[in-house]
């Protein structure tokens, strides 16, 4: 059974998992508006994942007999300036789910929930994979460049990359 506060921190990352979900959809869109189709795609697989982790959170929650709840979801920001901006802003934001995932594994272990911080391992993996990529997409634009035929080249890359 899960303690008011963990029940709590996990109904939060629900809610953080079906921002991100609509984050990454919204800059999709972005990228689909100014002519950057593997950059669309990726991010629109990557929107999915998002959301599968979302369901993930949810199911556990509920298979523990707990409430799981959905906030009010923020509307994702809309205007970038470019391609780098973006992955710039993804970066940071997995950067920020990793350190919410970690307060929750935290949560866990002082509060011996053996069995959710066996299921939030999981997500620390994936946040590891995360993080690694957005930053080997962030390390390839340093090195291709947006100029050019630097873009087209940093879009083909993007939309080349498999999400699990």
């Amino acid at each position: 059974m899960l303690s008011e506060n963990l029940l709590q921190k996990l109904n939060e990352q629900v809610t953080r998992e079906f921002y991100a979900s609509n984050l990454y959809l919204q800059m999709s869109a972005w990228c689909n508006h100014n002519g950057l189709n593997g950059s669309a795609k990726f991010l629109r697989d990557h929107a999915a994942d998002e959301m599968s982790h979302m369901h993930k959170i949810f199911a556990y929650i509920q298979d523990t007999g707990a409430l799981a709840l959905i906030d009010t979801i923020e509307k994702p920001e809309i205007n970038f300036a470019n391609i780098q901006d973006i992955f710039n802003k993804t970066y940071k934001h997995e950067k920020m789910i990793t350190a919410k995932i970690n307060e929750l594994v935290d949560i866990a272990l002082n509060e011996k929930d053996f069995s959710t911080f066996n299921f939030l391992q999981w997500y620390v993996a994936e946040q590891h994979e995360e993080e690694k990529l957005f930053k080997s997409i962030l390390d390839k634009i340093e090195i291709i460049g947006l100029d050019g035929r630097g873009l087209f080249m940093i879009d083909r890359e993007i939309g080349n990359i498999s999400i699990h």
